[in-house]
């Protein structure tokens, strides 16, 4: 193999190892920090929604080693803007349990829907206590752990009954089944049998 060549083959080999650490490195923690996060403010301990600047810390965590962790909203900013965001070391304790469409997949995991007794696999809808089916995502993320402990799971194809029958009640027949009593229907008087 000619000088230049094989000079040429590790400068390409070594530079593809450094994208891939560099890139490797990037992504993994671009997906760690990357979405809604639910924490407990520890100024009042209330549940808050929060999102963590998942490109500012990739590219430290791709650069340094270490991701350099700060928010980029808080549901409780603009007024306590200028907080000391202690609330971080929850999310860099456990990325993966601060997550709200973890914490909302856990909840919803092994429950049964209201209406069909379904067991769920998936996050779908929920029924408040006012009788309204909701989808989970059309609730404020920081109030989310106030409608899980006061709400009804339900299944996906119960969600979108629920919600013709009450968007189009003059489309829907409701026929509701009388229990049959001990007594058999007595055979018509043409019976053959």
């Amino acid at each position: 193999m000619p000088i230049p060549l094989l000079w040429s083959t590790l400068g390409f080999s070594l530079l593809a190892i450094a994208l891939y650490v560099f890139f490797g490195e990037f992504l993994r923690t671009w997906f760690r920090y990357r979405g809604v996060r639910l924490i407990v403010c520890p100024e009042n301990y209330q549940p808050a929604a929060v999102k963590v600047d998942a490109m500012r810390a990739a590219r430290w965590a791709a650069l340094s080693g270490e991701a350099e962790v700060k928010l980029s909203t808080c549901s409780r900013w603009p007024e306590k803007a200028g907080c000391g965001q202690e609330c971080l070391c929850q999310i860099e304790e456990s990325p993966e349990r601060t997550a709200l469409q973890a914490i909302v997949q856990v909840w919803f995991s092994g429950k049964r829907c209201h209406y069909c007794r379904l067991v769920l696999d998936e996050a779908a809808a929920l029924l408040t206590r006012e009788g309204e089916v909701i989808e989970w995502t059309a609730i404020e993320p920081e109030d989310v752990p106030n409608f899980l402990s006061l709400a009804q799971p339900v299944c996906r194809r119960c969600f979108i009954v629920e919600s013709f029958r009450h968007e189009h009640p003059e489309m829907v027949i409701e026929r509701v089944h009388q229990a049959e009593g001990t007594t058999t229907i007595p055979p018509t008087p043409n019976a053959v049998f």
